[in-house]
């Protein structure tokens, strides 16, 4: 028998049956499947499934017994306890001594898949890499630690970054950090933004993203857009002088045609920065550029006081974005148009404010931000005063 593993809502299914479960439950029995017809201690346990947390070995027991229970209606599966030892998942339709999923041993096949996982990332294709995910018990690989972290941003779990999926908390700021953006006030995120660049917080990686992409738009919307010019213009250095960002080249263009927008800047300026996006975009036409790209466009539009153009360019873009399958991108769009509706005078300006601060609300409590706010900026002061 196989089972099939979604962390969409830790669903496990088999044969037709589904079991939903919590997510340490679902964590356990994914380690135990993978391993299934080993046996392991409570404190082998403990080190796989909890770590960096500190529970004690009634924690297993406790889990174990709610695993069996659940998993009662799946036929063929069964937890084992081993006396004096610990527990041991068998499979009935395995062959002793039969590892049921080899490949995912496979050291070259794990590599295969992240470049594939690469691949998609840099297309924007957030919904081919869900899926691609949730078969990796079928397709016999091991999912990256990265990919493991980032296919839960991907989806908006909001609430299994809080939570910390097994993780220390230097390895969720980043993602926290992005989230909080959609939720709190541009210059609350800017503040943060910047306290986590003094502070040297984050991997190198995740350092320069927020310093060449995440913070501009913060500064436009915090009323400093000759600042976000100013970083832009730092941005265009780095990237010519290393070809490893050259795919931040067209977010940031992006970032500097909204900044030029709020700043009134003049239509033949905005033409410019338009066509030179397009060239961008004809060249390296990834989902996500495209949809953020046709929504600044859309506000450009709005800004011209051609609302039936402008609003049929924000919804092609969200639209794109949806189609992408990444929730944060589609939230961030969301919140490009709210912030430029709220800050700037156009025909029909409280009617489309209003519509797209409906779509922005309903997309921010289906990720649970407003309620989670508070334990995100909670676990960002935490880290931030160590």
């Amino acid at each position: 028998m196989m089972l099939e593993f979604s962390e969409n809502g830790y669903k496990v299914s088999s044969n037709g049956v589904t079991v939903e479960l919590f997510a340490k439950e679902y964590a356990l029995l994914r380690f135990l499947y993978r391993n299934q017809g080993s046996a392991f201690s409570r404190e082998q346990l403990l080190d796989r499934v909890w770590p960096l947390e500190y529970p004690v070995e009634r924690t297993v027991d406790d889990h174990i017994y709610r695993l069996r229970k659940k998993l009662a209606p799946i036929e063929g599966l069964a937890i084992r306890t081993v006396r004096s030892y610990g527990y041991c998942l068998t499979v009935r339709s395995q062959p002793a001594g039969i590892h049921a999923v080899p490949s995912a041993a496979d050291e070259e096949l794990r590599e295969q898949m992240r470049d594939i996982f690469a691949k998609y990332h840099r297309y924007g294709q957030g919904t081919s890499m869900l899926a691609l995910a949730r078969q990796q018990d079928i397709l016999g690989y091991e999912l990256d630690p990265f990919y493991t972290v980032y296919v839960h941003f991907v989806q908006g779990d909001v609430r299994w970054l809080l939570e910390g999926g097994g993780l220390p908390t230097s390895e969720r700021v980043y993602w926290l950090l992005l989230f909080h953006l959609f939720a709190g006030e541009p210059k609350a995120s800017l503040d943060y933004c910047e306290r986590v660049l003094e502070t040297g917080k984050l991997p190198p990686a995740q350092h320069r993203e927020i310093e060449m992409l995440n913070i501009l738009d913060l500064y436009t919307l915090a009323g400093a857009p000759d600042k976000a010019l100013e970083r832009i213009e730092r941005t265009r250095s780095l990237i010519l002088e290393d070809p490893g960002y050259e795919s931040f080249e067209t977010p940031a263009a992006t970032s500097a045609m909204y900044a030029h927008l709020l700043s009134g800047t003049g239509d033949r300026e905005l033409q410019a920065i338009s066509t030179s996006i397009e060239q961008l975009l004809a060249a390296k036409p990834y989902l996500r550029e495209i949809g953020s790209y046709s929504i600044v466009s859309g506000l450009w539009r709005l800004r011209k006081n051609e609302r039936r153009s402008g609003e049929a360019l924000l919804d092609e873009g969200l639209g794109v974005l949806e189609l992408s399958g990444f929730v944060p991108i589609r939230l961030f769009g969301l919140y490009r148009i709210v912030q430029f509706c709220r800050r700037t005078a156009f025909k029909g300006c409280p009617e489309v404010t209003r519509k797209y601060a409906e779509l922005f609300a309903e997309a921010q409590a289906r990720c649970g931000l407003p309620g989670l706010l508070p334990n995100i900026e909670a676990l960002l002061d935490d880290c931030l005063s160590d």
